[in-house]
């Protein structure tokens, strides 16, 4: 089950607050409950993390491998990918993040795709694509509160499901 994502937020702070925050790997790990203990394995490139997340009657734990690749401009690109063999199900994900200027703020722009297959998957397209929806809210919503969250964020754009 293949899911895309697009959304942007404003922020209150300054675009080198906002850039700042993002490159702290353990920080915006933070913005996310489903994500624990953050592991440098080659930083500021390479991290290692664990998911944890309950998704109908599973109980999701994979260890993730997080790729970091910073790109020019206030872009960087963000790979994630692991494998719980306990409920035979891989979660793999790439992240588009783009810090620009907004007035007096910033928008953080936040694109990309996730993909859930396995025992997991056989919950639906609707299901996951649920529970997706709600862990980038969380996202925003903490993003927001750290850094000044202004005015509405664009609503998610979505694909349909591969």
């Amino acid at each position: 089950m293949l899911q895309e994502f697009a959304r942007t937020i404003r922020l209150d702070a300054s675009p080198d607050a906002v850039w700042d925050a993002v490159l702290d790997v353990r920080r915006v790990a933070s913005w996310l409950s489903i994500v624990r203990d953050v592991r440098d394995v080659d930083p500021p490139r390479r991290y290692a993390a664990l998911l944890e997340d309950r998704l109908g009657p599973f109980a999701m734990r994979a260890d993730l491998d997080i790729t970091v690749e910073i790109r020019e401009g206030r872009r960087m690109h963000v790979s994630a990918a692991g494998e719980d063999r306990q409920v035979a199900s891989r979660i793999a994900a790439t992240i588009e993040l783009e810090v620009e200027p907004d007035g007096a703020g910033t928008s953080l722009e936040v694109s990309g795709r996730y993909e859930v297959t396995g025992k997991v998957a056989t919950l639906g397209a609707g299901a996951i694509r649920k529970k997706g929806d709600r862990i980038l809210q969380e996202f925003f919503d903490n993003a927001s509160k750290e850094l000044g969250g202004r005015g509405p964020a664009v609503e998610p754009v979505q694909s349909p499901s591969s």
